[in-house]
């Protein structure tokens, strides 16, 4: 049978087409003249999908990588050349650390144009090329119009094929206006590594002779399936799970194996614990700095515990770590596998499990702070809103009260509920609440410092705009970059040096966008805010008003000020 070859259509209009063949039901971006062809075929095929048109390019790659976390398909981002690009850089960044599928199209220069330095020109297989080491898998750029729906095809494959991650793929704008008859292909179906035999075998040996084993799960690529699996085998061996950093909802955190997370502000039991192991099974984390408390909770290259590694990118294996075993899956393979070994008649093991999850419960009690505890908010507004929630953040020690006192649930309960930056990157958590707000149809909190909220906080507009309905901000205004202010205080204690914030009022700032806006300085205040904000019918903002000097869920600025006094005087 000889397949009709399609009507002739713009290669915009093609691309849009081909998007929508691959299940895409909504992009983000900041229009640009550079690809007008393109946002004309979203007007084409306004029925089967939209373009949400963000304020900055940031803001708009940010919400395009939450997208690829909450779906486990490439989050979809459209900027136009130079400055667009440049702006969306650090959407792309985050997507690679956090190895989340997306794919970023940029508008280039017409053809004819290259090489002169063109009106905001640039070479994007340079900027983003694998010469500059973690910012995309493949950069791509479409010269012959009709080889597009190919290019979008390879674009997709790339970003979910073994660690999943950003794509870039540069559209030339006089290629977009060409009439192309090539048809769309299907949707990428990835191929999958898979643990051998022999490996399950051996990995099922080490862990039997194990005494002191533990769980680091973490990384992208995971499933629902992938997570139940993975709860069934540690409920199966009695295995104590960490998360890896910022990938907490892995793993239900009141299952009672559940060990805490492994990151920024880590308990420090389980950092001990972590380095008393005699086996770490580390299931799809990198195991990157954050993780690894800099590489010294597990040595490099050389752990002294014995390490067996599992990740979906074979390029990742002993790239940094050796290990006694090393094995090449994806998440939706590996788990089921581990979750059909039969475990030993007895795990000797049960003590050091129990003990485990008896330091993470100790560490849910915080220590009160007045007037506004922070530890306090975060069970207030658990106690308010149904578990499945999404919470969102940044960057900032703000992030470390909901980390470590809020409880997520696992991905295979209510899907993904946990988007947070392992690249560290500020103003992550706005743009990343507006895009799951949108996308789906479950309460979304964002938790966010005052410099945090300034990097992207026009973002409000794009949610108002598009009709979000159950989004919560939760802005913590201590008038400080609170992380670089700790670390001046260890550093070079007593001497401030630009990280004072002059801020605005957050809550008349939301207004103004649309927002209900609410003000609290006390716990009791923050309580009926929070009430307010969430009967408010429509996005809300609380306004925390925090002490400056209230540095993290363990200390205070006074008391690391003081420490590092006395150290440089003993």
């Amino acid at each position: 049978m000889t397949r009709q070859a399609p009507t002739p259509r713009l290669a915009g209009h093609a691309l849009v087409e081909a998007l929508i063949a691959q299940g895409v039901d909504t992009a983000f971006g900041v229009p640009g003249e550079s690809y007008l062809a393109v946002l004309d075929g979203f007007h084409e095929h306004r029925g089967q999908i939209r373009f949400v048109a963000c304020r900055q390019e940031g803001g708009a790659a940010f919400m395009a990588e939450a997208q690829g976390k909450l779906t486990g398909r490439p989050g979809i981002c459209f900027v136009t050349r130079g400055p667009g690009a440049t702006n969306a850089s650090i959407g792309l960044h985050t997507a690679f650390q956090d190895s989340t599928p997306m794919i970023l199209f940029i508008g280039q220069v017409a053809s004819d144009q290259r090489d002169r330095e063109a009106f905001q020109e640039v070479d994007y297989r340079q900027m983003f090329g694998p010469g500059t080491l973690g910012m995309a898998k493949w950069v791509g750029e479409v010269h012959d119009a009709e080889r597009l729906p190919e290019y979008v095809a390879r674009a997709f494959h790339t970003a979910m094929q073994g660690r999943p991650g950003p794509v870039v793929l540069v559209l030339p704008e006089d290629m977009l206006t060409q009439a192309i008859t090539a048809p769309v292909v299907a949707p990428a179906r990835i191929a999958e590594a898979a643990p051998t035999p022999a490996a399950l075998a051996e990995l099922r040996d080490r862990l039997a002779a194990a005494r002191r084993p533990l769980v680091i799960a973490g990384g992208g690529g995971w499933t629902s399936e992938a997570t139940a699996a993975l709860q069934r085998f540690a409920e199966a061996w009695n295995l104590p799970v960490g998360c890896a950093f910022r990938f907490q909802d892995l793993f239900d955190n009141a299952h009672p194996n559940y060990a805490g997370d492994v990151g920024i502000g880590i308990n420090p039991r389980l950092a001990a614990r972590v380095k008393e192991s005699d086996l770490i099974l580390a299931v799809g984390p990198r195991l990157g700095e954050m993780t690894t408390g800099g590489y010294t909770l597990l040595q490099a290259p050389r752990p002294a515990q014995q390490l067996i590694h599992i990740h979906a990118g074979a390029e990742e294996l002993g790239r940094v770590y050796t290990g006694e075993l090393l094995i090449n899956a994806s998440m939706s393979q590996a788990a089921p596998a581990l979750a059909s070994l039969a475990p030993p008649a007895e795990t000797p093991w049960q003590a050091w499990t129990e003990a485990a999850r008896a330091d993470y419960e100790a560490n849910l009690v915080p220590t009160p702070v007045a007037p506004l505890d922070m530890a306090e908010v975060i069970r207030l507004i658990d106690a308010r809103l149904p578990e499945g929630t999404i919470f969102t953040n940044g960057a900032g020690n703000y992030s470390g009260w909901l980390h470590r006192f809020h409880r997520y649930t696992a991905l295979h309960r209510f899907g993904k509920n946990q988007l947070a930056p392992t690249s560290g990157a500020m103003g992550y958590g706005v743009p990343a609440a507006v895009a799951a707000a949108l996308l789906q149809d479950r309460w979304v909190v964002n938790i966010a410092g005052d410099g945090d909220f300034l990097m992207t906080g026009q973002e409000l507009a794009t949610a108002t705009g598009y009709g979000a309905k159950k989004l919560l901000v939760v802005v913590v205004d201590n008038g400080t970059y609170g992380t670089i202010r700790m670390h001046q205080e260890r550093e070079y204690p007593g001497r401030v040096s630009g990280s004072d914030l002059f801020n605005p009022d957050f809550a008349k700032l939301a207004e103004a966008f649309g927002f209900a806006a609410f003000k609290a300085e006390s716990t009791q205040q923050a309580a009926t805010a929070l009430d307010a904000a969430i009967a408010a019918g429509k996005p809300a903002l609380v306004h925390l008003r925090l002490s400056s000097d209230v540095s993290t869920s363990r200390t205070t600025l006074t008391a690391i000020r003081e420490a590092a006094q006395k150290a440089r005087h003993a």
